[in-house]
Formats: C-alpha cells, sequence, structure tokens
C-alpha cells in the first residue's frame, strides 16, 4: 500500500495558532491526536509524525516556513520519502467558500492561496489533492491579509464542527478515494 503524505498549511509560532490562516495546521493536529500519532519530529523544514489512518500509512506534517515558501518543505518530505505529488493531500483554508465548507479538489490553479502557489512552483505540477476548508471572506472592507491572521471568532460558528467534518473529509479521502468524499463532503455545513 502506498504511503500518503498529508500536509497542513499555517504559519509556525504561537501567535498565528488560531488564525483563520493555519486551520490546516489545526486540522491536521486533530487528525493526529484522533490516530495516536504524534507531530514532533524535525525533517526538511516541517514537523512530521509517520502512523496509520485505519489501514493506511501516512506522514503528516506542518511545513515550518512561512506560508508562501510552504513548497520548500513539501517538495523536499516528497523527494525524502519517495512520494508521488498524486499521494499528496494539502490541507488550506479557503477565503472562496463559505465558513464551514470543505470542498476536495484534486488539480487546478491555487486560486491566490500563496501556500498552493507555492507548493505548485515547487512541484511543477498541480495534480495533487486538496482539501479546501471554508473561511468565508473579509467584512466590509477589512484587507484580506488581517482577516486570514486574525483568530477564527464567535461570528464565525462552530469551529469544532467544521475541524470535525474536515478530519472525517481526510479520512475518506484515504480510506475511500477522491471521488467517494467529493460526493459525501461538497455541501454545505448545516446552519
Amino acid at each position: 500500500m502506498t504511503k500518503k503524505l498529508i500536509v497542513g498549511l499555517g504559519n509556525p509560532g504561537p501567535q498565528y495558532e488560531l488564525n483563520r490562516h493555519n486551520i490546516g495546521f489545526i486540522v491536521t493536529d486533530d487528525l493526529a491526536s484522533k490516530h495516536s500519532i504524534s507531530i514532533s519530529k524535525k525533517k526538511e523544514l516541517c514537523i512530521i509524525g509517520s502512523g496509520r489512518v485505519d489501514d493506511i500509512d501516512v506522514i503528516l506534517a506542518k511545513p515550518q516556513t512561512y506560508m508562501n515558501k510552504s513548497g520548500n518543505g513539501v517538495v523536499r518530505l516528497l523527494n525524502f520519502f519517495k512520494i508521488e505529488p498524486k499521494d499528496l493531500i494539502v490541507v488550506h483554508d479557503d477565503l472562496d467558500l463559505e465558513f464551514g465548507q470543505v470542498k476536495i479538489k484534486e488539480q487546478g490553479g491555487h486560486g491566490g492561496h500563496n501556500g498552493i502557489r507555492s507548493i505548485m512552483q515547487s512541484l511543477s505540477v498541480s495534480e495533487f489533492t486538496r482539501l479546501r476548508i471554508g473561511i468565508g471572506r473579509p467584512p466590509g472592507r477589512m484587507p484580506t491579509e488581517k482577516y486570514v491572521l486574525a483568530n477564527f471568532s464567535e461570528s464565525d460558528g462552530e469551529l469544532g464542527d467544521v475541524i470535525t467534518k474536515s478530519v472525517s473529509a481526510l479520512e475518506t479521502i484515504l480510506t475511500q478515494g477522491n471521488k467517494v468524499a467529493m460526493n459525501e463532503f461538497h455541501c454545505k455545513l448545516k446552519k
């Protein structure tokens, strides 16, 4: 069975821990906790942990460069573990989805996301799975950068439900494939 690399995107450091932009880190940590995987080993500009989700061998990673340099660590991990980009799953925030929406994407553009842009540039391919987690658009005239680097707020709704749904989507991708996961999770979170 092929090993999968799951990369949660975010910015390193405690000041960013609960930022909207760090939902990739948050979901990856929750998946790790649920499956008793410790993400604590430093390797190739990332902190990683390895284990199993059901019968699937996984490496969970959180790049320790800033978001716009995420590709540096990702390409190094893929090379080190001899994993193909088709076995890469990247978990990230998405401004174009309402808060709570979860979508799976197999290829395409970066949608303005600096972490995805960096990974695509480093890999020279766009064929890898992305788990896009909706954080919604900034209110009023708030600058995008300020919004994504702000912590989740009460007005965002039930963050715990979004994390649980996102972890379930990851598990479904791993155990049943992208198509089944798309059919199951491409809907709005119930309000």
